[in-house]
């Protein structure tokens, strides 16, 4: 054991715990729910990604059960050696179908997409130009790569063809330029014009790259996600995704052209040198696919507890900021009120994170708030009771 490595590492964690930015999570005893047990307390979540209630649906469960019954506990392999099942190639059919697209390419999860298809994607001598406030993902995927980067003020549409018009003024023109940009902002809870970047990528000669792991499940017709919910199917390249949140499950998802993934597929490390799901996980995921293809029933539950829930906060009073999805951040702006907030809501029944810098500015913490369809009414009305006692107790609200 190397001490003063070591050292070195406790020296960096006091200073984080110094600044109340350490991370302390709390466990879950049992399945992800509306109401789970955290920490041995029974709680209403507001804190999960899993918008559409599908961690813990009976049809997903029963097909991960099967799959283990005829394939097994795992894939044995990594995809291109001997760690693709007909399971996979399943999968990768229906998010194809349900994307709109002509082929997609499943990997091991959203992160791994990221960080595997843009340094494929990008070379020396392209040009990369990424909204400021994208998904570190996405920043770690761009950082991997030798291209040139280049960072455009969030969802400012002039600020990015001032990018584009300095590339096409340059004598010496970049190979290619990559446009990338999440679909939904996962602070905030705010939408991507991605309307307005496909006109700016067609006119300037672009491709898109959009990472839509919060409007999965969530935008769109039957939650088919944010290129659906624009219309603009055919006209992205590349559109990223994941079943960790809306779909309940686990992996990262790219839908786009045959030959693009094809070229992933032979380019891309992360999809080449990662083990490939196991059975259950493909099976749950393809079966989340099935029934959102076949209802957009639990979408639409959704967005009314989303539309009811964001009602009665600001009725109350609490600023939610720029959110336009289930997302939902209220306001403390102060760090140590966010953490002292989420403190006392768990006392009081709820679960929600604080999220303070260096995840947002210093002057922008928050709590971080997520609607789902699992949440009765009678869960959100409880809530919001308890978000209105905190709130008032710090002076959030009068």
């Amino acid at each position: 054991m190397n001490k003063k490595l070591e050292a070195e590492l406790k020296q960096e964690l006091d200073s984080l715990g110094q600044q109340n930015l350490l991370w302390n999570p709390r466990t879950l005893n049992g399945p992800s729910c509306a109401k789970p047990m955290v920490d041995g307390k029974e709680v209403v979540m507001l804190c999960s990604n899993n918008y559409l209630g599908l961690s813990n649906h009976r049809r997903l469960k029963k097909a991960a059960i099967e799959a283990v019954r005829k394939y097994g506990a795992g894939s044995g392999s990594v995809r291109p050696l001997a760690g693709t099942m007909d399971l996979h190639l399943r999968l990768e059919e229906l998010i194809a179908k349900f994307k709109h697209t002509e082929d997609a390419i499943y990997y091991n999860t959203g992160f791994t997409a990221n960080s595997g298809a843009l340094p494929a994607l990008l070379r020396e001598g392209d040009v990369v130009i990424s909204d400021e406030l994208n998904h570190g993902s996405i920043i770690d995927g761009v950082r991997l790569s030798k291209a040139e980067r280049m960072i455009y003020k969030h969802k400012d549409m002039n600020d990015l063809e001032a990018k584009l018009k300095e590339m096409a003024a340059r004598s010496a023109k970049p190979n290619r330029i990559l446009i990338v940009t999440d679909g939904v902002f996962s602070m905030d809870g705010d939408i991507a014009p991605i309307d307005r970047i496909v006109e700016l990528a067609e006119r300037y000669d672009c491709a898109t790259y959009v990472d839509d792991a919060h409007g999965d499940g969530v935008l769109g017709e039957n939650g088919r996600g944010i290129v659906n919910h624009f219309k603009l199917e055919g006209r992205v390249d590349f559109e990223m995704g994941t079943f960790s949140k809306a779909f309940g499950t686990m992996g990262g998802l790219i839908a786009t052209s045959r030959v693009n993934k094809q070229y992933l597929l032979n380019k891309s490390r992360t999809w080449l040198l990662t083990g490939s799901h196991g059975p259950a996980t493909v099976a749950a995921s393809i079966a989340a696919l099935e029934l959102l293809t076949e209802s957009d029933k639990l979408v639409r539950k959704l967005w009314r507890n989303t539309r009811y829930y964001k009602k009665r906060l600001k009725k109350l009073g609490f600023d939610t900021g720029e959110s336009e999805t289930p997302i939902t951040p209220v306001m403390t702006y102060d760090s140590g009120k966010a953490r002292q907030m989420s403190q006392r809501l768990f006392e009081e029944g709820v679960y929600a994170l604080p999220i303070v810098f260096p995840m947002v500015a210093k002057d922008k913490a928050r709590i971080r708030t997520m609607i789902t369809a699992e949440h009765s009414k009678t869960d959100l009305d409880f809530a919001i009771e308890k978000i209105e006692k905190v709130g008032k107790e710090l002076a959030l609200i009068k």
